[in-house]
């Protein structure tokens, strides 16, 4: 597998990092997500929420990266295993477990 983190250190945001990612990321970054939804919804010309998406990109990889430096080993193990299964999340409980231990939703 190509590395997890690009030559800063920091979380590459394939799909496997994002789904092991997915319930971190509902919680911590939920404002961000709920004021994009409702730009979109207000208005569907993609210029008027291009600053509510930059939040959320800003929002999700900074997550991305507090997680990567504080339980580097477990999601290293949880996305290498979503990766392997095409992000099946059923066939990596055992790491998930392990990840949400060492990075409890807070």
């Amino acid at each position: 597998m190509a590395s997890a983190v690009d030559s800063a250190g920091d979380p590459i945001p394939t799909s496997a990092v994002l789904m092991a990612s997915s319930k971190q990321i509902s919680v911590k970054c939920q404002a961000e997500n709920v004021a994009f939804l409702k730009c979109k919804k207000k208005d569907p010309n993609p210029e008027k929420c291009l600053d509510k998406g930059q939040q959320v990109t800003r929002c999700v990889l900074g997550l991305l990266r507090d997680l990567h430096q504080r339980c580097t080993k477990e999601m290293d193990a949880y996305v290498g295993c979503m990766y392997y299964h095409t992000n099946e999340f059923d066939l990596c409980r055992k790491e998930q477990q392990a990840f949400e231990k060492a990075c409890p939703l807070e």
